[in-house]
Parts: structure tokens; sequence; C-alpha cells
């Protein structure tokens, strides 16, 4: 068979480019390896960013209707006291700081936004799905095959976008070598139902260990427990009433509520890495997401990179058909975007990674110093909430980083004009390609 593009991989990322394509008339299959929903934990908290994008593909609005928006969240420290935990401290991080439509997170279970991405591109007579189906190997530049129904289909098409996770055959053929970045930690994470007064995001950490929760519709809610690397086979040994009891001593108030967990079995076992390939595309074929970059989940980033990346290349292709020239060097601006917003929160995450992995006493003291002083120095917060969202990139400077540590005092006044504008992301700086010789038209 014969399309303009071929996908492999049936995520968010490769459908969130599907979709992008569809809508301006490219004829583009989906080839998804999976038989059917996944049940591993897959990214659930959508950045302001994605819900700008979604807002452009037309969804965002059935998006917000299934899932639970997040607009704060809370940072509690707490120290051992003679078996009892006890807080010490404890700030908050708001959505709210950035002046734009989108100032919230929302959470919702990653199978139904795949579903409404996907049914909405099934809306389209350009749009192609083949579930079950595995991707074999190229035989040229312009043909691939596909494993269907226990037969072999050859698919021609102008060009291959590789989204198919981790372990991309894509990324292989483009010729990238990844050297993964591996963590002292694991987390278990497992949802279960919340207190009805448990609506925004809450993080409790120790200096041992780490909780967070993360409010999701229907009265439930996603935890994610750090343990050391290599203990969980000894934890689960322990049996699930020692979990319980490790959540409900960070958090009394999900006791009977953590409990309704049935089994282990609900529990799973999320090993975190990081890596970032050196070449997005090479020829006709182009990667995205985590065939192209994990990051920590610390930051929960993961899905909304690939969300972000598919927007910009779907939008880079539909523009490269416009012009009814599909030339390779064309992809190298799709990598000049993104790869720099990518690097610059693969560094954010890795250094929380690292402020909340490491067992001392003083790391808990500097890491709730930190969230202290961003709390009270208003560009600090802005930052912070800035580069999260994926709106915008405004590093940190040095100084910047000696009042986080408490060594300078935080700023008391700054003019609401510094924090806002000029460090968001503009059209032209997320579809460069649209303004050459001339104003960009929104789609």
């Amino acid at each position: 068979m014969n399309t303009d593009v071929l996908i492999i991989g049936g995520g968010v990322g490769g459908l969130t480019v599907a979709l992008r394509l569809a809508m301006c008339g490219i004829d583009v299959t989906v080839v998804e390896q999976q038989k059917g929903s996944s049940h591993t934990y897959k990214g659930e908290l959508l950045q302001p960013k994605s819900l700008e994008i979604f807002r452009r593909l037309n969804i965002v609005e059935e998006i917000r209707k299934n899932g639970h928006p997040l607009h704060t969240i809370s940072v509690v420290e707490k120290k051992n006291k003679s078996g009892y935990y006890q807080q010490r401290g404890k700030s908050k991080m708001d959505y709210r700081v950035i002046s734009t439509p989108y100032n919230y997170g929302l959470m919702i279970p990653h199978e139904e936004l795949k579903k409404i991405i996907l049914d909405n591109a099934m809306k389209y007579t350009t749009f192609h799905y083949y579930q079950p189906a595995r991707f074999t190997e190229f035989v040229d530049e312009g043909k691939a095959l596909i494993n269907y129904n226990g037969s072999t289909l050859q698919i021609n098409a102008k060009m291959f976008v590789g989204a198919e996770g981790r372990r991309s055959k894509v990324r292989q053929y483009i010729g990238n070598d990844i050297k993964e970045q591996m963590y002292d930690h694991h987390f278990l994470t497992v949802t279960f139902p919340r207190p009805s007064d448990l609506t925004e995001g809450k993080m409790i950490s120790t200096k041992d260990t780490f909780l967070g929760l993360f409010p999701l519709p229907d009265n439930k809610v996603r935890s994610v427990y750090l343990i050391p690397s290599g203990q969980y086979k000894e934890i689960k040994e322990k049996g699930i009433e020692d979990f319980f009891d490790r959540v409900i001593s960070l958090c009394p108030e999900l006791d009977t509520y953590v409990n309704q967990i049935p089994s282990w079995k609900q529990i799973q076992l999320m090993i975190p890495f990081q890596y970032h390939a050196k070449d997005y595309s090479k020829h006709n074929k182009v990667i995205i997401g985590d065939a192209a970059h994990t990051v920590h989940p610390m930051a929960g980033e993961g899905m909304n990179l690939a969300i972000q990346d598919g927007d910009a290349l779907g939008d880079l292709i539909c523009w490269m058909d416009e012009q009814n020239d599909y030339s390779e060097k064309h992809l190298s601006l799709f990598e000049k975007v993104r790869k720099p917003r990518v690097d610059h929160l693969l560094n954010l995450s890795h250094l929380a990674a690292l402020a909340y992995s490491k067992p001392f006493r003083y790391f808990t003291k500097i890491r709730g110093r930190g969230f202290k002083q961003m709390e009270k120095d208003h560009m600090l917060h802005y930052k912070q909430m800035l580069n999260i969202s994926g709106l915008g990139m405004w590093k940190e400077s040095l100084y910047e980083r000696f009042i986080q540590l408490g060594l300078l005092p935080a700023r008391s006044y700054q003019k609401e004009q510094m924090l806002q504008s000029d460090h968001l992301f503009t059209m032209k700086e997320d579809y460069p390609w649209r303004y050459k010789g001339g104003v960009a038209n929104d789609y």
C-alpha cells in the first residue's frame, strides 16, 4: 500500500502527529504493535503547553471533560521523630503565576487520552490505523515491511516517523547509539480511591523517601512512592500491608483509602532512566518522544515532550506538503526547535532526581529551603512553573541558584511586567518554517 507518512508507534506522540497530518489532508498510516490497552504506567499529567496544543487540534474540551485540573502542587517536608513523621516545612508550586489561558495542569488516565486522540483521528478518511501490527524492517529508503495478521505488508511512504519508544528500531536505522543515565532509586506507582478534599497535587518527602499524590477523575489518585533501587523484591515479600503502612505513615489522611488496593498486582515498579539521542533524523526518517529522549519521571514530562514533539513535527510536515517539497533537509528544522527545549527539561528533571534521591539530612534541608525561597521570590517561582509548563524557557542564573540555597535573600519586590511575555514561546519560535519570507497563519 501507499501512504504519504508512515508512523511506527501509536502512543500519544505518534497519534498527535497523525491527527495533525490528517487535519491538513495528508494521507497518514499508523501501525501499533501492542494488541490492546497498555498495563504499564504511562504519564497522566498534561502540562499547559500540551493543553494549548490540543486546543489547536480542537479536542481540548473533550480532554478537559475527562480530566481533573491541578492548579497547585504542595511540597511538604517531614522528619521522623520517635517513629512518627512530623512536618518540618511546607511550600507550594502554583501554575497560576503564568498569565495564560492554560495556567493549570490536567490529570487524565493515559489510555483515555490516547482513545480521545485516536477517535478524533479516525474521523478523517486520510487516516489509517493497523493494530496489532509490527514493523520489521526497511527494504529501501521508501519502503517498510509490517507484520500484520500473520502476513507481511509492504508500505511505501515519503516519510517515516519512529514513535515506538525506548527500543526504537527507527532510531537504530538512523544510527543513534544512546547512553542511558540510570538512577539509585525506583518508584512504586498505583491508583486508588482518594479523600474528597484531596483535589490538588501533593508531594511529601523525607530524607529517605518521597510520596507524590496526583488526583484523577472519579475520586481516584495516582500515587508515586520512591524506594532504593534493588529493594523491590524485599518490600514485596513483606506484603501489601507493609506498603499501606508506608503510605499512611507519610499521609495519615489516606488511611482506609490506600487499603482498598486489592493486591500487589495493581502496584507497578517504575525504573527511571534518562537519555537523549544525538540526532533526530536522517534521510526521510525521524524519531520523536521516547524514541528520541527519555526524561526522569520526577517532573512527569515524558508524555508532554512526546505530544510537543508530535505537534511540531506534524506542523512541519504539513508545511512541507503545502510547499510540495518533502526534501529531507527540512527535517533539521524540527530538531532545531525541539532539541534545546528537551535538553533544558532533561537537565531540570535530573537535578530534581538528585535532590530527592540522596538519603542525607542536609539534602532535605537544602531541598526544603529551595522551595521556600522559590515561593518567596516571585521570579524564581515564575521561572520554575514556566519551564515545567512547556509554555516557555527561562534559565535560572547563578545569582538565583544562591537564592535557592539560602545564601542570598529572596527578592522582595519584582515588577509584575518582569515576569511575563518575553519568555513565552511565540508562534514563530514554535513553527519557524512558516515564517520564511512572510507572516505565518495560525492553524
